[in-house]
């Protein structure tokens, strides 16, 4: 079931459908938008196949990719091959990641919170600081 301030924010977009897919760099799912789904392949197809690296990063990027909806009662089918794939178990943490969802087991989500805590400050600086004289308007 999507938390109901999460299916708010989405009602505008929810006829479209969603890409579910494992995450690259954690053990979670990341939920698209069709529309964001479609902007990123469409950067990927400007990708030349006939690279090696390339090719084998499509390929494992899209590995597993499945279209969802959610239903009427808001509830998003999670296929069982991605519940394996993120290890979840029973409960289920849903995070907004700016354009995408991540959805994690909640005991994994908070092990990995945990253990970004120490460096988050310096990640922080280094992502976010202004060095070079930039700044996020």
């Amino acid at each position: 079931m999507m938390p109901a301030a999460i299916k708010k924010q989405l009602a505008p977009i929810m006829q479209e459908g969603f890409v579910i897919k494992r995450a690259v760099f954690q053990p979670c799912l990341e939920l698209y938008p069709m529309k964001e789904w479609n902007e990123l392949m469409g950067r990927m197809n400007k990708l030349n196949r006939f690279n090696k690296k390339n090719n084998d990063f499509i390929r494992r990027f899209t590995a597993g990719v499945k279209t969802v909806e959610v239903d009427s009662n808001g509830r998003l089918l999670i296929p069982r091959d991605l519940i394996s794939v993120a290890g979840i178990t029973k409960d289920v943490t849903v995070s907004s990641a700016i354009n995408i969802i991540e959805i994690w087991d909640k005991q994994k989500y908070e092990e990995a919170i945990d253990n970004a805590t120490d460096d988050f400050a310096d990640l922080a600086e280094e992502v976010m600081g202004s060095d070079a004289g930039e700044s996020i308007s």
